[in-house]
């Protein structure tokens, strides 16, 4: 199985594409689309897409696996990654590709054991279970370990015989 994790961002969006095969998984691909700040958002947007499109037909993967979006305190910042989420939902279904969400605290525990990990205790971890160099970008790390959490997560689903649980729009 081959996922292409994601950590959305209008100004960053972190990719990072794993495959899964029995109980080993390699990193194919990471890093950031960056959209240079002096852009309107719509530009931005439109480049998230046109990378996402080649990453897609690149990589081919089997599943998009999203990290939910983090309200916290600032309510402009949820809006903009949300812009960013739809864009990636859309270019996926565009793809024929289904996608999974995982809220922060479930990509944690699935790569670190906690879910109040740092984000530099992720890092090292994505680099230890994938056995390539730490991600220097915490937004490559964090997709990283997006698609860690998607393939443990659909692992254990099939292992168990329940299906994973699909992003619905509606």
């Amino acid at each position: 199985m081959v996922v292409l994790g994601i950590d959305p961002g209008v100004a960053s969006t972190g990719f990072g594409v794993v495959r899964a095969a029995h109980a080993t998984m390699t990193a194919l691909d990471g890093g950031v689309i960056e959209a240079p700040p002096g852009e309107r958002v719509e530009a931005r947007l439109a480049r998230i897409h046109a990378a996402l499109v080649e990453l897609l037909q690149q990589h081919e993967p089997d599943a998009v696996a999203l990290e939910d979006v983090y309200f916290g305190r600032n309510a402009r910042s949820a809006i903009a990654v949300g812009q960013a989420r739809g864009v990636v939902l859309l270019t996926a279904a565009q793809a024929g590709v289904p996608c999974f969400d995982y809220t922060p605290q479930v990509v944690k525990m699935s790569v670190c054991g906690s879910g109040a990990a740092a984000k530099e205790q992720v890092q090292r971890m994505v680099g230890r279970l994938l056995d390539v160099p730490e991600p220097r970008s915490d937004h490559t790390a964090d997709a990283l370990a997006v698609a860690i959490c998607h393939a443990g997560h659909s692992a254990a689903a099939f292992a168990s015989g329940v299906e994973d649980r699909e992003v619905t729009v509606g």
